[in-house]
Formats: C-alpha cells, sequence, structure tokens
C-alpha cells in the first residue's frame, strides 16, 4: 500500500466516526472549557464581559421521600457569553473533521 493510499484510508475511518455523538462531546467541551475562560477572566476588568450570562434550571433541589430511598432532583445551567463563542468555536472545529 502506497502511502497516498494510506492516507485516504486513514481519512475515510475519521469520517466514519464524525457523527452527532462527537458533535455532542464537541459542544460539551466547548460549553466547558467556555464556563472556565467566563470564571477566570471574572477578576479581569477588560475581559469581565466573557462571564455575563443568565442560569436557568431549578434553584433548590427537588426532593422525592419514598420512605425507603429519597431522590433529589436538581438541573442549572448557566450560559455565558464564554460558552456561547465556545460552542460557536466547537461547531466550526466539528466541521473542519
Amino acid at each position: 500500500m502506497h502511502a497516498s493510499e494510506q492516507k485516504w484510508s486513514d481519512m475515510s475511518n475519521i469520517s466514519k466516526y464524525k457523527n452527532g455523538w462527537l458533535l455532542l462531546l464537541f459542544i460539551l467541551i466547548g460549553i466547558v472549557l467556555g464556563g472556565l475562560i467566563a470564571e477566570s477572566t471574572a477578576g479581569i476588568a477588560s475581559l469581565s464581559w466573557l462571564g455575563y450570562g443568565n442560569s436557568f434550571g431549578l434553584t433548590s433541589p427537588l426532593v422525592l421521600d419514598l420512605g425507603v430511598m429519597v431522590l433529589t432532583f436538581a438541573l442549572q445551567i448557566k450560559i455565558t457569553i464564554a460558552s456561547i463563542i465556545g460552542v460557536i468555536l466547537a461547531i466550526v472545529i466539528y466541521r473542519f473533521i
């Protein structure tokens, strides 16, 4: 097998993994890194706008007491400018893979 044939073979293997799960993984990584950047730049005056956003979800947990078992549900999502930028970059990177 020639080097050029090996290269095309490797590229077809990459396209096999390019599906919705990989896109979801990239988006989650973009959200997490964006949140990390928003938290780390909160103290810097010129970059504090990256942390501007809003939180959505349950402010207090929902508790379901079944007697023998207690289930607690809570979900809160904080969307910031940095996380939106992270999601956009993740989608762009996914498209170039």
